[in-house]
């Protein structure tokens, strides 16, 4: 079942070690069913160089393998919950990238330096908080999302606006439309921590970019009147 969505998941994740976001094992890429169902994703611990579409896992929403002989990645219930969270997300992405990872590791949001950041993520991407010693022992991936979601709750954020998380003491997560835009943000959230560690080396009192900049750049590629591109 689903074999198309799971070429279109192992390519994603295979794309992941060609943009250089992650090596040796580190890193999945799901994505969930046209009908909401069911989600394909990588199975735990795989090489990338063997990796291949017959590998991937199918569970449905409540984490239940329903094909497939490996067992799913580690983080699926974290996936699983920005999909239940987070209207909209058909793919998910996970690295541990150095700039973003690094940033989540600070315990920092990454502010909207310039128009680079400003393309895709409308405002700072934001770091959740530290999870409790009782969430980590106690279901741990499953409230890695719940915290997510709870960060974009309380922040009233949009997930779909700023399709990015760090999480405190983790890494970077990412999602999209599907699998092809949830590796795209996964690149940019690393590209522009990378940019915004630069720019704070050369002026450590940068400030965000202005909102009115920050409005032009984001809305003139997403929305209604975007002119961005030839769709």
């Amino acid at each position: 079942m689903l074999e198309t969505l799971k070429r279109e998941v192992c390519d994603a994740n295979l794309k992941l070690v060609e943009y250089g976001l992650v090596i040796l094992t580190w890193g999945n890429v799901s994505a969930l069913s046209e009908d909401g169902k069911f989600v394909v994703i990588k199975p735990s611990g795989v090489d990338y160089s063997s990796m291949c579409p017959e590998q991937m896992v199918v569970t449905d929403l409540s984490g239940t393998v329903v094909e497939g002989e490996l067992r799913p990645s580690s983080d699926l219930l974290t996936h699983l919950e920005l999909y239940r969270s987070f209207a909209g997300v058909g793919a998910v992405v996970h690295t541990h990238s150095p700039y973003a990872t690094a940033r989540a590791q600070a315990e920092l949001d990454l502010p909207c330096y310039g128009t680079t950041h400003a393309d895709s993520f409308y405002g700072a991407i934001p770091c959740t908080r530290h999870l409790t010693k009782q969430e980590v022992d106690q279901a741990y991936e499953a409230n890695t999302g719940l915290v997510i979601a709870e960060t974009f709750r309380h922040r009233k954020l949009d997930p779909m606006a700023i399709p990015g998380v760090l999480v405190c003491k983790h890494g970077p997560f990412s999602w999209g439309i599907n699998c092809k835009k949830a590796v795209e943000n996964a690149l940019i959230l690393e590209e522009t921590a990378r940019m915004a560690l630069i720019t704070t080396q050369f002026s450590p009192q940068a400030e965000p970019a202005p909102q009115y900049l920050l409005d032009k750049h984001y809305f003139r590629k997403h929305g209604a009147n975007a002119y961005y591109g030839q769709n």
